[in-house]
């Protein structure tokens, strides 16, 4: 019998592409499974992209949904090794944003945003990739 395996932490599954312009610019194109980073700042996440969605104190809602679906898909080029941590900040300012595009408003995004410079980090480190588990 052939064994699965499978990552735990996931709340959200996107149920079709997505593609917006970011303000990080790879030397060259990235191309994963579920996610690309082309050279122009053009990022495709892509369906069935699984993410958890806002961490914290934060509650996941409409205005914030989108700008954690592209913050966790860089995070997640991070933790790959795909792009340099040195970007974390950028990310971060893409999450905020996102969010203030979509109705958040100023002093909840600001808030939000220094809740990823202190603690966001830790996310973003290869060491920190989730763990792979199999069964049986």
């Amino acid at each position: 019998m052939k064994s699965i395996k499978y990552k735990k932490g996931y709340k959200y599954v996107l149920a079709e592409d997505y593609t917006c312009k970011v303000d990080i610019r790879p030397m060259q194109n990235i191309k994963t499974d579920y996610i690309d980073l082309l050279e122009n700042g053009t990022l495709t996440v892509k369906k069935y992209y699984a993410w958890d969605g806002t961490s914290g104190p934060t509650k996941d809602g409409k205005t914030n949904m989108r700008g954690s679906l592209i913050h966790d898909a860089l995070y997640n080029l991070f933790r790959d090794e795909k792009i340099s941590l040195k970007q974390r900040k950028q990310a971060d300012l893409e999450f905020q944003k996102a969010c203030l595009e979509d109705g958040m408003c100023k002093v909840r995004a600001w808030i939000d945003l220094v809740g990823l410079r202190q603690f966001g980090a830790y996310a973003a480190s290869p060491e920190n990739a989730p763990k792979i588990y199999e069964a049986p």
